[in-house]
């Protein structure tokens, strides 16, 4: 067991999987390129190539072996920065610098796996550090500093959620892999796999002369990649194809000059060609691109007359036949064959819900009206909003220095409590075609501008889900609420049928997600919708182990003569609290 422990899986010897190969490769020739992160399924050999990289990466600062260093999920920020020494406090009553995981990453590989899972507050550090490459700590009594510069690689599973657009764009490589495989492939996969598990030892012996020819390569490279060149001309073409892209800031530009010279030094040449650009250009997109493929004729929405703003454009109305068999009929099929069709966002509608972790963690918050069922406060929907103080640990710098003389110290005292807690916006919102009738969904867009705004306002994160058209779609992925988002909300469309239920699965398997990512986060989950649906979700209740962690509410959207109130009895089988969209537009009036 011992030998396995210290022989990691050899790089060289993993089959398949080029892209990432190379992705790896050039990061650790030219670790300035910012690191690799790696997205696809269990089975791909993520992890198996990122911890080999340490076998054929040379140290930056020289050494034999690059350094590894392992960011777990529940890892502290004493476990990430550093912290004080306690052993030398009470063996020298002297404060001193005990080392984190970003010293021991210095010069090497730092890896994350599942990194789209890591706590905010650790990615706040990590994107501080790998900014400067220094890391700064004042905290405990101690004041240090020291260089903290290492390739970054993170994994990550896309089917467990998103990664902080701030973090995944300090990633200069992304590669998305999946795991099907040929025949062949597998079966040389499974005998490998098979030899290294009975020998670890033998098989990393069998492999050491290519682990080592790999690894005088990528010094050669790295000692050849100042001597690389780029023309003007090849800048430019990568400044056209990062704009054709949509890309955000220069980032990108920066990225690709660096992969596509670091490329060059790799095949042994002194100049960037084409190819070079080419073979990186989808590596360095992969998580940049914002371009959006045309639209097909059919699916174009009408522009309004231009006598109308479009903030003002007049509610839609439905063709009389349409509206006679919404009334007629409950089935889905009569909307699932309207074409999608766009809706202007309404004025802003003001949702009567607090906006504040306090308020949200509190039982007194103003709602209008409340289906019973669902607990209020502090043990609703199994959050604890004491979580984010359980497991703080202690403040042994104080507890010691209190009573230097004594051990142990007669009193433990804790570490102070952060007063901000994570809030989550989550809006599931109904895009079916049903809701296109007296103007429904632009006043539903209406809600979403208003809990936008203060949102924003107040520094907290917002999401927002679609389901129509058979599917349930991201509109919005978590991010902290954007200041404008009218444009991004009047481009939505509506039309198809309504995919409740597969909409609630999908949320609450996002707010399990979520919630255990990030300790002590608040959630608030607004679901709008008229309730043409026959879904039943009383599985999704409180009393189940499906239930939508956090607050929620379900905003009831319909508007026709005769009710059909299958909206209260959804808020009910969730235990949602409820309200009526026709009240929020009589207050705002």
């Amino acid at each position: 067991m011992s030998s396995l422990a210290h022989c990691n899986f050899p790089f060289t010897a993993v089959a398949g999987q080029e892209s990432l190969k190379l992705a790896l490769i050039l990061s650790a020739i030219n670790p300035r390129i910012g690191g690799v992160l790696i997205s696809g399924p269990r089975g791909s050999a993520k992890s198996t190539l990122a911890r080999g990289l340490s076998g054929v990466m040379p140290a930056l600062q020289g050494d034999d072996l690059a350094p590894f260093a392992t960011l777990p999920l529940g890892a502290s920020e004493d476990r990430l920065l550093g912290a004080l020494d306690l052993q030398q406090v009470l063996q020298e009553k002297e404060v001193a610098f005990k080392p984190g995981l970003l010293s021991r990453a210095h010069g090497g590989v730092l890896y994350v796996d599942e990194v789209n899972l890591l706590s905010d507050h650790l990615v706040d550090q990590l994107l501080d550090v790998s900014a400067s490459g220094v890391n700064r700590i004042e905290r405990d009594g101690v004041s240090h500093e020291h260089e903290a510069r290492f390739l970054l690689v993170g994994t990550m599973n896309p089917d467990e959620g998103e990664l902080r657009p701030q973090l995944q764009d300090r990633f200069g490589l992304m590669v998305t892999l999946d795991n099907h495989y040929s025949l062949e492939e597998r079966v040389q996969i499974v005998r490998l796999r098979d030899e290294y598990d009975q020998d670890p030892k033998a098989f990393c012996d069998a492999f050491k002369y290519k682990q080592r020819n790999l690894k005088n390569s990528i010094q050669i490279a790295r000692n050849g990649l100042s001597k690389v060149r780029c023309a003007d001309a090849l800048r430019m073409d990568i400044a056209s194809r990062c704009q054709d892209a949509q890309v955000d800031g220069v980032r990108a530009d920066i990225v690709w000059v660096r992969a596509a010279m670091t490329h060059a030094a790799w095949r042994g040449a002194t100049t960037v060609s084409i190819d070079d650009i080419q073979v990186v250009e989808t590596l360095v997109l992969a998580h940049r691109r914002h371009n959006n493929p045309p639209q097909s004729p059919s699916a174009k929405p009408s522009s309004p007359p231009p006598s109308t703003p479009p903030s003002r454009r007049p509610p839609h109305s439905l063709p009389d036949d349409a509206q006679g068999a919404a009334k007629e009929s409950n089935s889905q099929g009569d909307w699932g064959s309207m074409q999608p069709e766009q809706q202007a966002t309404s004025e802003r509608i003001s949702v009567p819900i607090a906006h504040t972790a306090e308020a949200l963690t509190t039982p007194s918050a103003n709602f209008s009206e409340v289906t019973p069922g669902k607990q209020r406060g502090k043990t609703q929907g199994g959050y604890r909003p004491d979580a984010s103080v359980m497991g703080e640990g202690i403040d042994w710098f104080r507890s010691i220095i209190r009573h230097p003389q004594s051990w142990p110290p007669r009193q433990l005292l804790p570490k102070k409590r952060h007063t901000g807690l994570p809030v989550l916006h989550l809006v599931l919102l109904d895009t079916s075609a049903s809701t296109l009738a007296q103007g429904v969904f632009a006043n539903a867009k209406g809600v979403i501008l208003d809990i936008a705004q203060r949102a924003y306002l107040a520094r907290e994160q917002m999401a927002i889900l679609g389901f129509g058209q058979e599917s349930v779609s991201a509109v919005l992925p978590k991010v902290r609420a954007p200041k404008e988002i009218l444009a991004r909300l009047d481009e939505l469309a509506a039309g198809g049928g309504t995919p409740f239920r597969l909409a609630i699965e999908k949320v609450s398997q996002y707010l399990m997600q979520q919630h255990k990512a990030t300790t002590g986060l608040v959630s608030q989950t607004y679901i709008l919708t008229d309730g043409r649906t026959q879904a039943d979700v009383t599985d999704f209740s409180p009393t189940s182990n499906k239930v939508l962690l956090g607050q929620c509410v379900l905003i009831d959207t319909e508007n026709t003569p005769v009710k059909r109130g299958r909206g209260a009895e959804i808020a009910q089988q969730l235990g949602a609290d409820y309200l009526l969209l026709n009240s929020l537009l009589e207050t705002t009036s």
